[in-house]
Formats: C-alpha cells, sequence, structure tokens
C-alpha cells in the first residue's frame, strides 16, 4: 500500500513533464498507478475473504500517535477497488475527452493523480490523523480541478465554494477525532473500533465527525457546493463526485458506525438528513435541463439514501449500504462520463435541445439505459438488489430486536422516504434517458460527431458492470460479509441478490416504478407545479449572506482595528498580553514562589541601577535619536546582565544583535525627522503608559512563576552531557543550533530567506533596480581587474577602495576602518571556527562579518560597499542554505540520520591535534545566510535610501537654479 502511494505520488509529480513531452498520450501512462491499485485489491480479496487482512506500518511521528498504518479490510477493499477502478477509466477516459492544446493540461494530470492515491490513502489507513490528513488533501485538490478553468469566473467561484465548505466541516472534524483519540487513548481506527469510548465529550466529538461527513458528502445543508461543482471537466464529475471524493464522508459513516452508531445524535443526525437530503435533491434533479445537473442533484439525493444506510448501525442496513456504494459508483460514473461524450459529441447538455442521439450512438445509449435502470433499481441490476436489501432491513420491525431503529413508526417513516426517493429516482432517470436519446419530432435532428472506441465504450464498460455484478449478486455478498459481522448477530437477515420470492420489499419496489413513471409522464404539469411552488430561501442563497456577512465583519474589523497605525497594532498585542496570561496570573490559581532573591552580586544591582533609568527615560524622549541610543542601552544592559550569570555566549549575541539594531535603526532614521510627533492627548500617554506598566508587571509575573508551575523536567536537563558525547562541542548553545535541534535551524534559515526575498521584492520593486545593481556590481569588478593604484595622481593615498564624495569623507572613519575592517572578518572566522567550543558560532560570526560591511559602508556609502562586496545577497543566502541541506543529505548518504554530525579528532602536522566536528559545514552555511541578511539590509536601507535622498537633492540643487 505504501508502495502504491508513492508510486500515485511520483506519477503525479511527473505529469506535467509527462504532458508536455506527449501531449494527452500521457494519460494512458498515469492511468497505470490506479489501474497496478486496482489489480493488487483484487488479488488481495481472497485474504480479505478470509479475514487475514494486509497491514504495512511505518514509523512517522510517534510522540502524536501518528503512525503510516495502513489495513486493508472489507470496506477498504471495496473503495480501493472503486477508487483504483474507476480512476483508472476516467484517467484512460481523459486521453480522447482532452486535446493537446488544452490550457494547463499537465497540472490537471498531476492533480487528478494525486487526487487517486490520495483517495487510497484515505480508505486504507488506520489513523484517524493521517485520515485527516488524506482527507484535507483530497479537499485542496478537487479545488484545483473543480476550477481548472481558470478564467471562468464560474469555475472559480464553485472550487471556492466547495473549498470552504468541505475544509470547515474537516476542521470540525478533526477537532473530534482529537477528542475521540485521547479519550480512546489511541488514534488507531482498529483500536477505537474494538473498544470505542463513551461519554458526554464523546457524543460532542460524534457530532463534529458527522459535520465533516456530511459536508464532504454534500448532505443537507451542505449540498449546494456539489451541483456548482459541475462547473468542472465532466470526467472530474465522474470521479470525485461519483465514486471518489463524495464517497469519502459515506466510507467514514460506515467506518464509525459499528462503534458510535449507539450514541445520542447518530442515528437521528444521518437518517434526518440523509432522508431530507434524498428527497431534495431528487426534486431538484426534476427541474433541471442540463444533464449534467441531473446526475449532480441526483447523486446528492443517492448520497442522502447511502448516509441513511450506511449510517443506520443494523446489519441488514449496512449489508444494503455497501451494496449500493458499488451499484452507485457503477451507474454514476457512467452516466457522467455519457454526458461528457455526448458534449463532446454535440456541443450541448440541454436536454431541451437534444433530438436522435440514441439513433446516431447506440452503443452509448445502451450503456447508459443499463446504468440508469441500475440508478433507478430496476432488475437484474446491483442497484435494483441493492435497494430491495435496504426496504427489507427496514421492514423487519422492532420486534425479536431485529428492527434497526426499534420503533415501528420511525421505520415506517424511513420507509416511506425511501419509497418516495425511489420514486423520484425512477422520474428523474427518465428524465435524463429521454433527453439525452429520445427523438423528439418537434425539435431538429442533433448532429452528432463520430466519437471513438475510449469515449463510448469506457461509459459503456461501467455501465453494463453494474449489470453483471447484479447478475453475480449471490456471488459477491460472501465478499462483503465481514464487514457486516461488526455488528451483533440478529435473527433475521437481509440477503444482496437473488429471487427471494414475492415480497412486501418487491411490492414497495413496484410501487416506487409505477409513481415514478406516472410523475414521468406528468413531467410537464410537475415542472409548472415546481415553478408555483412558493419560494423558499436556498442554501446556496444562505451561504452567500453567510460569507458576504464575513467579509462585512472582516473588512469592518479590519478598518477599526488595522489601519496602518503601530500604536494601535502595538496596543492590541499588548492588551492580550495583559488580559490573558496576566489573568491567569490572578485568577487561574497560579503556584507564586515562597521568596524572591533580587540579586546575586553587587554588578547585577549596577547594571540595573542603569538600565531602568534608561528605560524609563526612553519612554520620556521626545527625540527619535535620544530614544534608539537610550533603547540601545537596556539592549547591551541585557548582554551584560546575561555575562555576569555566566552566559558569554548568549551576551555576544545579544551584544551584536543590539549593534546591528542600532545601524538599522540609523539608516532608517534619515529618512524621518528628528523629533516624534507630539500631538497625542494626555489621556492616551497615561492610557500607553498605564498599558506599558501593566505588560511589565505580566511579563515579570510570568518570570517568577515559569519555576513554580513546571509540570515536567526542563527541557536543558542533560543537554551538556548530550553536547559532549553527540555533538562533540562545549558550547551547548552553538551545538543546540547546529545539532541537537538543528532542524529548527533550518526552518529558521528558510523564514530568513523568505524574509529577505519580501525585502528585495518591495526595494528592487522593478527590474530596472536589479539592472542597476548588477551594472554596480559589473563596474567594481572590472576595477578591480584592471588592479587601479590606491595612490593618487597627486601622490596622496586612499584608504578606501571606492572614491567618495569630498564633502561626505571623514579621515579619521576612513583610517578607522582601515583598520578594524580585516580584524572585523578575522575575527568573524574565528567566531565560526571556534564556536563549537568557546563562545560565538555561525550566526554571530556572520553578525560580525556584516558589521564589518556596515563600517564599510558607513565610511565609505553605497559604492564602497559594492567594492567590499561585490556579490548579490541572494546568491550568498542560497549557497548558505544549500550548505546546511547539503550537509543533512550527505548525513544520510554515509549512513547517518539527517543532519547528524560526525566527530573526528586528527594530528595534522604544524597545528597539532585538530578536534573537527562536520556540523560546522551546516555552520558556514548560517553565516553565509547571514552576511546575506546583513547585506541585504545594507543595500535597501543604505544604498537605496542614498539614491532616493541624492535624487531629493539634485531637485532641489535644480529647483534653486
Amino acid at each position: 500500500m505504501i508502495a502504491l502511494l508513492v508510486v500515485h505520488l511520483v506519477a503525479a509529480c511527473g505529469a506535467p513533464w509527462l504532458v508536455r513531452r506527449l501531449g494527452t498520450r500521457a494519460f494512458w501512462l498515469l492511468a497505470l498507478p490506479p489501474a497496478a491499485t486496482f489489480a493488487w485489491a483484487l488479488a488481495k480479496s481472497g485474504e480479505v475473504h478470509d479475514g487475514v487482512n494486509p497491514t504495512e506500518r511505518l514509523t512517522w511521528v510517534p510522540s502524536l500517535g501518528m503512525d503510516l498504518t495502513f489495513r486493508l479490510d472489507t470496506l477498504s477493499w471495496l473503495l480501493t477497488l472503486v477508487v483504483g477502478g474507476v480512476g483508472a477509466l476516467v484517467l484512460a477516459y481523459c486521453a480522447r475527452y482532452f486535446d493537446d492544446a488544452s490550457k494547463g493540461l499537465g497540472r490537471f494530470a498531476g492533480s487528478l493523480t494525486a487526487f487517486a492515491g490520495a483517495m487510497l490513502g484515505l480508505v486504507t489507513t488506520d489513523n484517524l490523523l493521517v485520515l485527516y490528513v488524506f482527507w484535507e488533501a483530497t479537499t485542496v485538490l478537487s479545488f484545483l480541478l473543480i476550477g481548472h478553468r481558470t478564467t471562468s469566473r464560474t469555475s472559480r467561484a464553485a472550487a471556492m465554494q466547495a473549498l470552504v465548505v468541505t475544509t470547515a466541516g474537516g476542521l470540525a472534524m478533526l477537532v473530534g477525532i482529537v477528542i475521540i483519540g485521547q479519550a480512546a487513548g489511541t488514534y488507531a481506527i482498529s483500536g477505537v473500533l474494538a473498544a470505542p469510548p463513551t461519554g458526554l465529550a464523546i457524543d460532542v466529538a460524534v457530532v463534529l465527525v458527522l459535520v465533516g461527513a456530511i459536508s464532504k458528502s454534500a448532505l443537507v445543508p451542505f449540498h449546494f457546493w456539489l451541483p456548482g461543482a459541475m462547473a468542472a471537466p465532466t470526467p472530474v464529475s465522474a470521479y470525485l463526485h461519483a465514486a471518489a471524493m463524495v464517497k469519502a464522508g459515506i466510507y467514514l459513516l460506515a467506518r464509525l458506525a459499528p462503534a458510535f452508531a449507539e450514541t445520542t445524535m447518530w442515528r437521528p443526525t444521518v437518517l434526518v438528513l440523509g432522508g431530507a437530503t434524498m428527497i431534495h435533491g431528487a426534486l431538484r434533479a426534476l427541474r433541471q435541463t442540463d444533464l449534467k445537473l441531473v446526475l449532480a442533484y441526483g447523486t446528492v439525493s443517492q448520497l442522502g439514501f447511502l448516509t441513511m444506510l450506511v449510517g443506520t448501525g443494523s446489519r441488514a442496513a449496512a449489508l444494503a449500504g455497501v451494496g449500493l456504494l458499488l451499484s452507485h459508483a457503477l451507474f454514476k460514473s457512467s452516466l457522467f462520463l455519457t454526458v461528457g461524450t455526448i458534449d463532446h459529441a454535440t456541443g450541448t447538455r440541454d436536454l431541451r435541445e437534444l433530438s436522435g442521439v440514441g439513433k446516431q450512438a447506440p452503443v452509448l445509449m445502451a450503456g447508459a439505459v443499463v446504468a440508469g435502470m441500475s440508478m433507478a433499481g430496476l432488475p437484474p441490476m446491483l442497484g435494483f438488489f441493492g435497494k430491495e436489501a435496504a426496504l427489507g432491513a427496514f421492514l423487519l420491525g422492532p420486534q425479536d430486536g431485529q428492527g434497526p431503529l426499534g420503533s415501528t413508526t420511525a421505520e415506517i417513516a424511513v420507509l416511506a422516504v425511501i419509497v418516495l426517493g425511489s420514486a423520484l429516482t425512477v422520474a428523474y432517470t427518465a428524465r435524463f434517458l429521454w433527453g439525452a436519446f429520445a427523438t423528439v419530432p418537434s425539435r431538429p435532428r442533433t448532429e452528432v460527431k463520430p466519437q471513438g472506441a475510449v469515449l463510448v465504450g469506457i461509459p459503456a464498460l461501467l455501465g453494463f458492470l453494474g449489470l453483471a455484478f447484479g447478475l453475480v449478486a449471490t456471488w459477491l455478498a460472501p465478499y462483503l460479509q465481514p464487514y457486516v459481522d461488526a455488528w451483533p448477530a440478529t435473527l433475521t437477515t437481509v440477503h444482496l441478490g437473488g429471487w427471494h420470492g414475492f415480497s412486501l420489499a418487491l411490492l414497495l419496489s413496484v410501487t416506487s416504478w409505477a409513481l415514478g413513471a406516472a410523475l414521468f409522464a406528468a413531467r410537464t404539469w410537475v415542472e409548472a407545479t415546481q415553478q408555483r411552488a412558493p419560494h423558499v430561501p436556498s442554501a446556496q442563497q444562505a451561504y452567500r449572506f453567510v460569507m458576504g456577512q464575513l467579509d462585512r465583519a472582516s473588512l469592518e474589523i479590519t478598518g477599526a482595528l488595522q489601519r496602518g497605525s503601530l500604536p494601535m497594532t502595538l496596543g492590541l498585542i499588548i492588551t492580550i498580553l495583559v488580559l490573558v496570561p496576566g489573568g491567569i496570573l490572578l485568577f487561574g490559581g497560579v503556584t507564586w514562589p515562597d521568596q524572591i532573591r533580587l540579586v546575586d552580586t553587587p554588578a547585577q544591582l549596577a547594571v540595573a541601577l542603569v538600565l531602568i533609568p534608561a528605560a524609563f527615560a526612553a519612554t520620556r524622549a521626545r527625540r527619535r535619536m535620544r530614544a534608539v541610543l537610550l533603547v540601545g542601552v537596556t539592549g547591551y544592559g541585557t548582554a551584560l546582565l546575561f555575562l555576569l550569570h555566566g552566559a558569554p555566549d548568549l551576551a555576544l549575541t545579544q551584544t551584536l544583535v543590539e549593534t546591528v539594531s542600532l545601524v538599522v535603526f540609523i539608516l532608517v532614521l534619515r529618512r524621518f525627522t528628528g523629533r516624534f510627533p507630539d500631538d497625542a492627548p494626555r489621556f492616551v500617554r497615561r492610557w500607553r503608559a498605564l498599558l506599558g506598566t501593566l505588560a511589565g508587571l505580566t511579563m515579570a509575573g510570568l518570570a517568577l512563576t515559569a519555576a513554580t508551575v513546571r509540570s515536567t523536567a526542563p527541557a536543558g536537563q542533560g543537554l551538556y552531557e548530550s553536547a559532549k558525547e553527540f555533538g562533540g562541542g562545549n558550547n551547548i548553545v552553538n551545538v543546540i543550533l547546529v545539532d541537537t535541534r538543528a532542524w529548527d535551524t533550518m526552518g529558521e534559515l528558510s523564514v530568513v530567506l523568505v524574509a529577505a526575498t519580501g525585502v528585495a521584492s518591495l526595494i528592487f520593486v522593478n527590474s530596472g533596480n536589479v539592472d542597476q545593481a548588477l551594472m554596480v556590481i559589473r563596474d567594481t569588478l572590472q576595477r578591480r581587474s584592471v588592479r587601479q593604484s590606491p595612490v593618487r595622481l597627486d601622490g596622496s593615498q586612499r584608504w578606501l577602495s571606492s572614491s567618495v564624495r569630498p564633502d561626505r569623507r571623514s579621515t579619521i572613519f576612513e583610517v578607522v576602518t582601515r583598520l578594524i575592517f580585516h580584524v572585523m572578518m578575522i575575527w568573524s572566522l574565528y567566531l565560526l571556527f571556534s564556536g563549537h567550543n568557546h563562545p560565538g558560532g555561525g550566526f554571530a560570526a556572520g553578525l560580525m562579518a556584516g558589521l564589518a560591511l556596515a563600517v564599510r559602508y558607513l565610511a565609505g556609502s553605497r559604492r564602497e560597499l559594492m567594492a567590499a562586496a561585490p556579490v548579490m545577497p541572494g546568491l550568498l543566502m542560497g549557497v548558505g542554505l544549500f550548505l546546511s541541506a547539503g550537509f543533512g543529505l550527505a548525513s544520510m548518504l554515509f549512513g547517518g540520520a539527517p543532519l547528524q554530525s560526525w566527530v573526528f579528532d586528527l594530528d595534522v602536522p604544524l597545528l597539532g591535534a585538530v578536534h573537527l566536528v562536520t556540523s560546522v559545514i551546516f555552520d558556514v552555511g548560517v553565516y553565509l545566510v547571514v552576511i546575506g541578511l546583513m547585506l541585504d539590509l545594507l543595500r535597501s536601507l543604505g544604498a537605496r535610501i542614498d539614491l532616493q535622498i541624492e535624487a531629493g537633492q539634485s531637485v532641489q540643487r535644480e529647483e534653486s537654479r
């Protein structure tokens, strides 16, 4: 099973390339993975029948109980056959349905193949959390498939509608899954079914899971997304909305019914919503003039019927449910593909325009008629035997404990719904077949273009499979019996297939046929009656109203709270900090420490005597530069406190970060006025002071109580020993970054790259800016290539590589820069290579190198920066990430775990004993990424602002002239 999933993934990833190379012929290759799935499941039929359920397990996230466990039992075997068999035929159908010029065909092919794999994972997984992962994968992929026609507003709206509805239901289901898994002590589906938990929380969880299932399977009130999804290409409708995606909710109900059918809300929910959906969908199908919409609303109706059966929670209803599930997948996919062929051949799906199609396409009509017979429940189709079993399940009565509902009244009501729904099904089936294939004398004959064997043969094949399974239904039933055995045995049984003589179930079937035929014969009157019926607001209108109100509310809230005001944004964040954690501190029963030690050494008190006045003065400062410098004092004071606490590595990093922050502040402040705007009312200033005080008290309280409320061992326990033993270093902080928590650092490097890309996209808003930067770099390299002498023509020596405007020169700054730049770069390298055992590391070393570049820039402006680092920042960051990620791959190639460090103690001539740890390669990657980020900041906030200032000065000079 895992191998089949991987094959689907590889095929999906390679589908765009295959389509580019082979065109629509690529679909034949893409049909192989689902075909292999069908063949594999068919080969496992004997094992499943004998109760030997093949199982595969791969550890994934053991801390969450989220293992990749896949199990093939009767229910998953049946759905695997459907997903694989119908999926292979639909992909083969696509090879002739589309043409090579179709836009976005590679993306479509990849999405459809990936969807087949996601459905395979969904129906075979034995883990609730993994089931949710595949569940949402089908949601996202269906969004892409429904919205395949990206230029169509209707397609985009339908895709978004399906995504919103099914995702909302999926999120509710996730909450229910977590509750069930935590209560059961396992997320294994087999474990939950073996010992289902009970209680009020489980009742709530079951309702949440039902919300996910009924939204996925388009039950009332979520049914409206399915007809809207008919904007998708017809093969998508045939697969997703007939055989696969909408079956996910039915599958989930069938899977969990043995465990939770007896809970308070299960049966009322599935029976009421299922019955309402069956009737509503059938009535709407009788009003449609688009063949595809007739089938869409018919699908809604059939899904309601299936929900009633698999969710009832009895052996007889369950047997009927799984039989009809197979039947529905066959006849509905056949009919959808039939509509695709008709549309392909005639250019229309409007049943008011079609005439004479059946005479021109007899094979297509024969397959559709057979499929329609199964949908209408006519013998000897599989649909007939499934419906007979369904009627029989509710005719057993409550006596002897046989009735699934335990109430004669309830079962009569359900029977009435089934009979009425079946009659309506016969009516809209006849409407579909008549509209698609009949010859109407009053209409012109529709021209039918010849279609190939694929477009005609595959729909016909699926239709006749319903007939074949009906003829061998008695042989099929034993293969479905192991699923039915999940319920307690009863005295009376219901059989699937075979002739059982004249019975009340047969009488009810005949009644539904006659009533349906009468409704079709009076179709003109039925349509007119429905048109005259009072207009009731539809679920579609309710959805639009709710979404409109959500949009309006989001705009109002965003307009009120996110107005681009930094004080307001910070105020909201700090207010939440004070209210939530602060409220817990006051009213949450937090344990406070018995005693508080204010200081450890007099030096800490001395630092505090500087820190506190500086912080207070920063809040009172009216000049921006003064405020920045005072904030810097608090940052350097914090670094000194780290040092006094015995953390030189943190102190070094804090000092470098604070210095970088000062540089950035100074660069940005050049575009601001010197003073803060002092126009805030007095009460606003007092409110800010109060909020700041409360935030400080909250953080102080959290710091005081953090140790007293600890419930587990400290995260840092044993880090020193593991740093020495596994990381081969004495600097615990650095070992954590490059070894123990290297994956976290990889994520942080990715975030840095994304942030830098955002900065670059804002600064280099057009390609001209990038070209200008590249031109300056080329000029700098050219000057270096001709080795210009640093001695001027007048004999004086210049200190910097690039010429500086005379009015901006500072001899002292140039001298100091010349003296310290190389020292800073050498020190950065020292920090890089010694950081594993001493204070330093790639991050601190990168900051030091970045500050060295900042010194060069401040001394000689942007051209000096280009001369010092004639390389694009993105290249440095890309190489850095490549080194860090490549180190993880290299460790795997040599038999280790990803990002595993290797320690070597070497005796090098002249150097002596050398302690080498391979994680230094990872650290070099961090070093390059940080340098790239610093260079990006200097060029964007420094060089670009320089250009703006110079441009403004030029304009002023021109105006003064």
